[in-house]
């Protein structure tokens, strides 16, 4: 069970301890489960390279062992190496399917200004790499195995992002996240269209029946949890027996698994049964909160958070030691060097990945198509497009699919583990150039992105000299007595003077800092932004979903409409979008304040402001 922190009031960061030294358990935790699980899917890779070049027979006889599973007549036959790529893959295609839904109902795949610059990236980097190969391996009769080097290693991508990304990769890490959600559709697409044999269209029928149980079990009120897995089963087996990869299974269920944000009408149902528990403690009482507080959150993301740990830290890296034992010799070598398969790969991989999301990006951008947002400059998306190259899971699994002579799959196999070293290491030169040419110093000293009237919540004349903008968090206590500094403020320039709030909540020390800062966000639906900031900031203490509502009761809002608000990808984006601009101006306190376009430094009260927006009213930068 995880180790939960009860906050019972919101510290501020001044008020925590910097001396002390972290444990080594702290530390493993604190690399997160992308980095640890790229580095143990790293480490699994290593052990079978080793392991084969140590012993090439007992790693062949290991994973080509039988296993029968079944009962009397009822029975499937597998190898350990077929386990691993048919059935616990399945697994891992589970949760891809479960973040390409989540991505597309309440994720960034639900704006199109969003979405569609990464979108268009991930087709050109599915195209211009299978181009490249197909030119490359010409008259080597593997012409058709161009699908491996399709798709990318979300594992591997995400988590050498955190090795060696650059600074402030909060958007660059969004928007490979959502090229990966594309990447891996298209991925999956054609394993199923381009790479199934032997197709037998009636055991299809079965799992069709069966996709719709698993659709239909939503509407059981208890229990789902045996009916999901026992009909999951079927489709597996009616996948497997049909002649479709099996693994597509897992896509198809999670595809059909509900996805939703919290309601507050749950959360606050969960909250009620939680207060009669800690008053009269029995089986009951804990059962129904437990239960109210796992139903409070959607299927989809219960899943995910169950199976996550299971495929990064079990599953990737028995994938690795299956599927990546290459022997390595100077003979092996030698004819990987001359091989046209293997340089497809390589070219095809580190070469067209780099092309076909740069290229697309520097012309969405050209032709102002989209939003790559403020901070996803070409360079950071250069090497975001060559860490794409990393192409290591799905490739080697459609390595055994498209390719079936032996020699032709160690090739094929050599240059999928010599396209990702070179693209783990190009990406890492090109991140660094990247830093060396933005300093960190020079981060944020001017605001990153322009005011714009029609994104930003400002109040005061659109035309006045001056112009204030505050990064802030709802539950900060420098924020509450910045508030009134800025009145004053106000109160001195009168219109002359152009307000604009930013979120920069600072969740890790103030928990209910985004749900107020959506909250803000769902008011401004209906035009009352600043009378909902006004009321936030006033009473920090009680910001829980009853205590929201009810502020909008308070303020004469449709509440119907702004509880539907609250949970909707509008609010959530909006505030995501400021959080990931004030991370590329390496806000890490609130609040911050730019005067007239430029980063203020010094005291905030409002003599302070006022001689700052006087002294910069002409600074260039910032301000449209």
């Amino acid at each position: 069970m995880a180790n939960l922190t009860i906050i019972e009031r919101s510290p501020d960061p001044e008020e925590l301890d910097p001396g002390r030294r972290p444990s080594i358990a702290e530390r493993i935790r604190a690399l997160g489960q992308t980095r640890l699980g790229a580095l143990l899917l790293l480490l699994g890779t290593v052990a079978a390279i080793v392991w084969a070049n140590a012993s090439s027979t007992s790693y062949s006889e290991f994973w080509e062992t039988h296993l029968s599973l079944g009962v009397e007549d009822l029975q499937v036959e597998f190898t350990l190496h077929a386990l691993v790529n048919d059935a616990l893959m399945a697994l891992f295609f589970f949760t891809v399917g479960l973040e390409v839904r989540r991505e597309f109902a309440i994720g960034e795949l639900t704006s199109w200004s969003r979405a569609v610059v990464p979108v268009v990236a991930a087709v050109a980097g599915l195209v211009v790499p299978a181009v490249l190969y197909v030119l490359i391996s010409q008259g080597t009769g593997w012409e058709g195995a161009w699908g491996v080097v399709i798709s990318s290693d979300t594992a591997f991508v995400v988590g050498a992002l955190a090795l060696i990304g650059p600074r402030a990769p909060g958007r660059l890490r969004v928007f490979l996240l959502a090229l990966a959600v594309v990447d891996d559709i298209g991925a999956l697409s054609i394993i199923a269209l381009v790479y199934t044999e032997n197709f037998d269209p009636l055991p299809l029928l079965v799992a069709a029946v069966g996709l719709a149980g698993v659709y239909l079990t939503r509407y059981v009120p208890t229990g789902r949890g045996p009916i999901y897995a026992t009909l999951s089963i079927i489709v597996w087996l009616a996948f497997l027996a049909s002649g479709v990869h099996p693994t597509l299974a897992g896509v198809a269920i999670a595809l059909l698994v509900p996805v939703y944000r919290p309601s507050r009408r749950d959360v606050e149902h969960a909250l009620t049964l939680a207060r009669t528990f800690r008053q009269s403690p029995n089986s009951d009482y804990a059962r129904a909160a437990a239960n109210s507080l796992r139903e409070s959150i959607s299927i989809n993301e219960r899943l995910q958070s169950a199976y996550a740990p299971y495929v990064a830290y079990v599953i990737l890296p028995l994938f690795a030691l299956a599927n990546a034992g290459v022997q390595i010799n100077s003979e092996i070598l030698a004819a990987a060097a001359g091989s046209a398969v293997t340089w497809g790969i390589v070219v095809g991989l580190v070469v067209g990945k780099l092309l076909g999301v740069l290229g697309s990006g520097a012309v969405m951008r050209v032709l102002r198509i989209g939003d790559l947002g403020p901070g996803l400059t070409l360079d950071r998306l250069a090497g975001g497009g060559a860490l794409c190259g990393i192409g290591f899971t799905i490739s080697l699994f459609i390595v055994d699919l498209a390719i079936d002579d032996p020699a032709a799959q160690t090739e094929a196999r050599v240059g999928v583990l010599s396209a990702s070293v070179i693209a783990f290491l190009l990406a890492a030169v090109i991140f660094k150039v990247s830093d060396r040419a933005h300093p960190a110093k020079e981060a944020g000293t001017v605001l990153l992105r322009p005011v714009d009237p029609a994104r930003d919540h400002v109040f005061g004349p659109a035309d006045a000299p001056y112009t204030l903008v505050e990064y802030g968090d709802f539950q900060c206590g420098f924020c509450s007595k910045a508030s009134g500094a800025i009145q004053e403020v106000y109160r001195e320039l009168g219109d002359q003077l152009r307000y604009v709030w930013r979120h920069a909540p600072l969740d890790r020390y103030h928990p209910n800092a985004i749900a107020a800062a959506e909250a803000a966000e769902a008011a401004a639906l209906q035009g009352e932004f600043f009378a909902m900031e006004r009321s936030l900031l006033l009473d920090q203490e009680n910001q829980l979903p009853s205590d929201i509502v009810q502020r909008a009761v308070d303020l004469g809002l449709d509440v119907e409409r702004f509880e539907r608000d609250l949970v909707s990808p509008e609010a959530a984006g909006r505030v995501r979008d400021d959080m990931l601009d004030a991370e590329a101006m390496d806000i890490t306190a609130v609040p911050t304040f730019f005067v007239n376009g430029r980063r203020h430094t010094g005291p905030y009260d409002a003599r302070s402001l006022i001689r700052a927006l006087e002294r910069d009213a002409h600074a260039p930068g910032g301000l449209t």
